[in-house]
C-alpha cells in the first residue's frame, strides 16, 4: 500500500446510490495492531478519501458489538485482513475472518490479506501461534475450529503484503 497510486476507489468515486456504506473493513487483532499498524493504514486510506470501518471509531455506543460487526462486512466493498501474531487467539476476528470469506464468495468482496509479522505459510498451515491458539479453541469451540481453520487457510492463499518490523 505503498505506492501512489490506489486499488481503492476513494469514496466520492462511489455513487450514492451505491450497495457499499463502507470502501474498506479492516480486520485486526487490537493488541497486536490496533496503535500501530491499523491506526497508520487507517489514517492513510482515510487521507486518500477511502471510508473505512474500524471497530473503535466506528461502532455505535449502545449497539451490541457482533451483530454490528457482522452488517458493517456485509456492507463494505472491500477487507484488509491484517493477520498478526494473536490474530487466531482472537474468537472475534476468526468470527469476523469467516464472513469476510462469505462475502468474498457471495457477493465477491475483495480481501486483502496483509501479514505483519507473521509467514503466510505459518497461517496456511496454523503453525507456530497459530497452532497454539487453536489448541485452547478445540477445548470451548469445538464445532467452530473447522470452519476458523478454512477461513484462515483461505486467506493465507490470497496474495497480500507481507510486512515484517522486527
Amino acid at each position: 500500500m505503498a505506492s501512489s497510486s490506489s486499488s481503492f476507489p476513494s469514496s466520492s468515486s462511489i455513487s450514492s446510490t451505491s450497495q457499499w456504506k463502507y470502501d474498506v473493513f479492516l480486520s485486526f487483532r487490537g493488541e497486536d495492531t490496533r496503535n500501530t499498524a491499523t491506526d497508520f493504514l487507517n489514517c492513510a486510506l482515510e487521507w486518500r478519501g477511502i471510508y473505512t470501518f474500524k471497530d473503535d471509531e466506528t461502532l455505535e455506543k449502545g449497539k451490541t458489538i457482533k451483530p454490528e460487526l457482522l452488517k458493517a462486512i456485509e456492507e463494505s466493498r472491500f477487507a484488509v485482513v491484517i493477520l498478526s501474531e494473536n490474530y487466531a487467539s482472537s474468537t472475534w476476528c476468526l468470527e469476523e475472518l469467516v464472513k469476510i470469506i462469505d462475502c468474498k464468495k457471495e457477493k465477491g468482496m475483495t480481501v486483502v490479506p496483509i501479514f505483519y509479522n507473521v509467514n503466510p505459510s505459518d497461517v496456511r498451515k496454523q503453525m507456530g501461534t497459530f497452532a497454539q491458539a487453536f489448541v485452547e479453541h478445540e477445548k470451548q469451540f469445538k464445532e467452530k475450529v473447522g470452519t476458523w481453520r478454512a477461513a484462515l487457510s483461505h486467506v493465507a492463499n490470497i496474495v497480500g503484503y507481507h510486512v515484517n518490523n522486527r
